[in-house]
């Protein structure tokens, strides 16, 4: 049977990998605390899931335009104008299929073969992966936790050659839980200025930050930022909706069209009763985001507190997002529970076949120094996983 060369160089995502594992094992009956995949264990507020039913028993279950429908390409331009300072017109919108599949289909309007795309360390496990499936080069660039893990304009710089297309920034970052100040992000877009370079700004998790943070639309910077940047966004974190599948992009009117033609013959339109929902989600008064946010900077700080006094364990206090981001390289050399531990997939192997604990390895984000956990859980199953990472490293 053949299979493209295209489809085995791509490997599973990692995140969903252990995800799956953990459910395996818990399906057998073991006691599996699993830090693992990013989503939010409240439920979808109930108003939306009630916009969602009325759309459904008022027939809204066809075929819809592929870019979204008017209204919530209008709704995501006044959201954008309201939160983020950005005049984007609806026709510069398109409704996606989850942000996964605004990532993707952005590289694919943007990216030829040969390109280069600044991707900082730490990345999401499914930026290189975009990347390569539209042809493209990752540029790697190393960062590191004396500056929390953030690119330097120094290093953008630094980085910059003929073949650069792209740089890729993801604040609130996963899988590091930092969050770029907006003097940072203001110092990198000067260095883009005068380049024909694209940016792309996942901004998935905007509304989760926490303490003093403040976050900034990279395209709010300037106006040359505006110009060159695609905004990506999505209901999925902030409103508890991965089901759904809900993203959308904003940007310059060129790349929204081919996004548009690619989509026509790729997926045509998002599901269209959830896209009344999400309508209803970004018009309609609610304070369920931010009571979800509140939860979510409370455990932010718990976790953070709990990895650090483990001994051989550093975290850095989150700021954004839901992931604790910790270096447990100390422990590589080591041999605990007979399993010899020399980098992060080793790590997290053993600690869940031998504690029943479930983390990402850092490997696949690019540092494998670090473990990722996941704190969109409740602080008793935090608790009593924290519980077993520590009785299982004093080994």
């Amino acid at each position: 049977m053949k299979v493209s060369k295209k489809a085995q160089s791509i490997p599973p995502s990692a995140t969903m990998a252990v995800t799956t594992r953990a459910k395996e094992l818990k399906a057998q009956g073991v006691d599996v605390i699993s830090f693992g995949a990013g989503e939010p264990d409240f439920d979808t507020p109930d108003y939306i899931k009630a916009a969602a039913i009325e759309a459904i028993k008022a027939g809204k279950t066809k075929y819809t335009a592929t870019p979204g429908i008017p209204e919530l390409r209008k709704a995501i331009a006044e959201k954008l104008k309201r939160e983020n300072s950005l005049e984007y017109s609806p026709e510069q919108v398109i409704v996606n299929i989850g942000a996964k599949h605004s990532v993707y289909e952005s590289m694919q309007a943007v990216l030829d073969e040969g390109d280069e795309v600044i991707l900082p360390i730490p990345y999401w496990v499914t930026y290189p992966e975009t990347i390569k499936m539209a042809g493209a080069t990752a540029k790697i660039v190393k960062t590191g936790k004396e500056n929390s893990y953030k690119l330097t304009a120094e290093q953008l710089q630094s980085v910059i050659n003929k073949r650069t297309a792209m740089l890729l920034i993801n604040s609130p970052n996963n899988p590091g839980g930092f969050t770029y100040t907006p003097d940072e992000l203001a110092e990198l877009a000067k260095v883009l200025e005068g380049t024909d370079i694209m940016v792309l700004s996942d901004e998935i998790y905007e509304k989760l930050i926490y303490g003093d943070t403040k976050f900034v639309s990279f395209a709010s910077l300037s106006a040359d930022a505006y110009n060159r940047t695609i905004t990506i966004n999505g209901l999925s974190k902030t409103f508890s909706m991965t089901g759904w599948r809900i993203g959308y992009t904003a940007g310059p009117l060129e790349i929204i069209k081919a996004m548009g033609r690619l989509q026509g013959h790729m997926t045509q339109n998002a599901c269209s009763f959830v896209q009344e929902a999400a309508v209803a989600a970004l018009t309609r008064q609610s304070d369920k985001a931010e009571k979800m946010r509140l939860e979510f900077e409370q455990r932010a700080k718990y976790m953070a507190e709990r990895l650090n006094a483990i001994e051989g364990i550093e975290c850095p206090e989150p700021t954004g997002a839901f992931y604790c981001f910790c270096d447990v390289s100390s422990h590589y050399g080591r041999t605990i529970g007979g399993a010899k531990i020399g980098g992060s997939l080793d790590f997290a192997k053993a600690l869940l076949e031998q504690a029943n604990v479930a983390v990402v390895p850092g490997e696949p984000f690019g540092c494998d120094e670090n473990v990722r956990l996941c704190f969109a859980y409740s602080v008793e199953q935090i608790t009593k996983g924290i519980d077993r990472l520590e009785k299982w490293l004093s080994f």
